[in-house]
C-alpha cells in the first residue's frame, strides 16, 4: 500500500506542479494578501515535511498523501503571486532565495519516505522554513502597519501547528535526535506565547476573540497529548486530527486579520 501511495504521491505531485507553474496569477495580490500567502509558505514548509514523515510512519497514509499533493501544488502557485506582487528588490532577492531551496526539496519529498531519510527532509523542511520567513519580513517591512503584524503573528501559528505535528510524529516514529526535541520544545512555547499575544491585542473584533477561545480550548486538548509523550507514550494520530483543526481555524483568523488590515486603508 505504501508503495502504491509513493507512486501515486509522484505522478500527481509531477502534474499538479506543471499545472500550477503554467498557469499566471490572474491579478496582482495586494499587501495584505501578500502577507498572508507568504505567512502560508512558512505553513506548508512544515506541512510538506509533516506529511512525508506521516507517509513513512503509516499514520494516515491516505491523507498525507493528498496533503502532500495539494501542499506543493499550493506552494509553487502562491510562489507564483509573490513574484507577481514582489515591489521592490529585498522581496524579489528572498524569492530568489526560496526557489533556490524549493527545487531540492520538492524532489526530496516526492522521493520513497525513508526513517533514514526523515532528518535531511527536517533540515530542508527548515531551510525553506527561514527563507520563507525572510519573504514574510522583507514585505511586513515594506507594509508597516499594525495589522499586518497582526496578519504574520497569525499566519506563523499555522506554521507552527504543522512544525509541531512534524517534530511530534517524528518522534512517535523513532527519530531519537537530540535537536529534534528541543525544536519540538521550542515549538510549543512559541505557539503558548503567541496565543497569547493575539488575544491581548486591541484590535480584535468580538468574533475574533470568539474564534481565539476555540483555539485555545483546542490547544489545551493537544498539550496533553504532549505531557503522555515524556512517558515514552506516543499518540501522532490525535495529535495529527488535532493540529489539523487549529491550523484550520488559524487560518481562518489570519483571513479575518488580512480583512481588517485592507478594512484600515492602508
Amino acid at each position: 500500500m505504501l508503495k502504491q501511495l509513493f507512486q501515486k504521491s509522484i505522478f500527481l505531485g509531477f502534474m499538479l506542479s506543471l499545472i500550477t507553474t503554467s498557469i499566471p496569477a490572474l491579478a496582482t495580490i495586494n499587501d495584505a494578501e501578500a502577507i498572508n500567502k507568504a505567512g502560508r509558505q512558512r505553513m506548508l514548509s512544515q506541512r510538506i515535511a509533516k506529511s512525508y514523515i506521516m507517509i513513512g510512519s503509516d499514520v494516515n497514509p491516505d491523507v498525507a498523501s493528498k496533503e502532500l499533493d495539494i501542499s506543493i501544488a499550493l506552494f509553487e502557485q502562491q510562489f507564483i503571486e509573490l513574484q507577481d506582487y514582489a515591489p521592490n528588490d529585498n522581496i524579489k532577492q528572498s524569492l530568489n532565495e526560496v526557489a533556490a531551496i524549493w527545487q531540492d526539496y520538492r524532489f526530496k519529498v516526492l522521493t520513497r519516505p525513508s526513517r533514514n531519510e526523515a532528518l535531511t527532509v527536517i533540515a530542508m523542511s527548515d531551510q525553506l522554513l527561514a527563507s520563507s520567513e525572510a519573504v514574510v519580513k522583507a514585505i511586513s517591512e515594506h507594509v508597516k502597519h499594525e495589522a499586518g503584524n497582526l496578519v504574520d503573528v497569525s499566519g506563523r501559528q499555522r506554521m507552527l501547528s504543522q512544525r509541531i505535528a512534524k517534530l511530534y510524529i517524528a518522534s512517535a516514529w523513532g527519530i531519537r535526535d537530540e535537536a529534534v526535541s528541543s525544536e519540538l520544545d521550542t515549538a510549543i512555547i512559541e505557539f503558548d506565547g503567541a496565543l497569547k499575544t493575539l488575544r491581548q491585542s486591541a484590535l480584535n473584533s468580538a468574533e475574533i476573540n470568539k474564534k481565539l477561545t476555540k483555539v485555545q480550548s483546542q490547544w489545551d486538548f493537544t498539550n496533553a497529548g504532549f505531557k503522555i509523550s515524556d512517558q515514552g507514550q506516543f499518540v501522532p494520530n490525535m495529535v495529527s486530527v488535532t493540529t489539523e483543526s487549529i491550523l484550520k481555524k488559524m487560518n481562518d483568523l489570519t483571513y479575518d486579520y488580512e480583512q481588517l488590515m485592507i478594512k484600515s486603508n492602508i
